[in-house]
């Protein structure tokens, strides 16, 4: 396989995430979730995915797909889309899988992966994060990287505007 297979490779449906999974399992991979637009990656992005690999072993990266991004920030957004963030995201060493999602939350997503630790920026509150209550209750953890300030997609956006 050439590099640029490789990384379409790590792109995946439900279907194969499943078998994906059960091989992970079987290993006692600690499986991390993590999920956003991730529209423009930048060092914010990167702070939060290279801590959330610190969690365990095999982080799955939740991107929301066009449709979802564009009812959450509006009508602008995304500025990429949804095939160019997912192959974008899969080239980081740091991610082993990438699903799209369409639903404005990824509840479903993480209720069918069952994620040993479910991470979001520290932006969030963990009472407020989605998905944090199920995983809690299958003996997982949940856990907020430090938000970098200065660092956010909204920020490059209006920088860009200005150029």
């Amino acid at each position: 396989m050439n590099h640029l297979e490789i990384i379409r490779s790590k792109i995946v449906d439900q279907r194969k995430l499943d078998s994906i999974l059960a091989g992970w399992r079987m290993k006692s991979d600690k499986i991390i979730f993590t999920n956003g637009c991730f529209d423009l990656l930048h060092g914010g992005h990167i702070h939060l995915l290279s801590s959330a690999k610190d969690f365990g072993t095999r982080l799955i990266v939740g991107l929301n797909s066009d449709a979802s991004v564009k009812r959450l920030k509006g009508d602008q957004r995304p500025i990429q889309n949804e095939n160019d963030r997912a192959i974008i995201m899969s080239s980081q060493h740091l991610v082993d899988a990438v699903i799209l999602f369409e639903e404005d939350t990824p509840l479903n997503l993480i209720q069918f992966i069952k994620p040993d630790i479910l991470v979001k920026g520290g932006d969030w509150e963990i009472s407020k994060i989605v998905g944090a209550d199920f995983v809690k209750s299958h003996g997982g953890e949940v856990k907020t990287i430090p938000y970098l300030e200065g660092n956010s997609t909204s920020l490059l956006e209006e920088k860009l505007k200005k150029l």
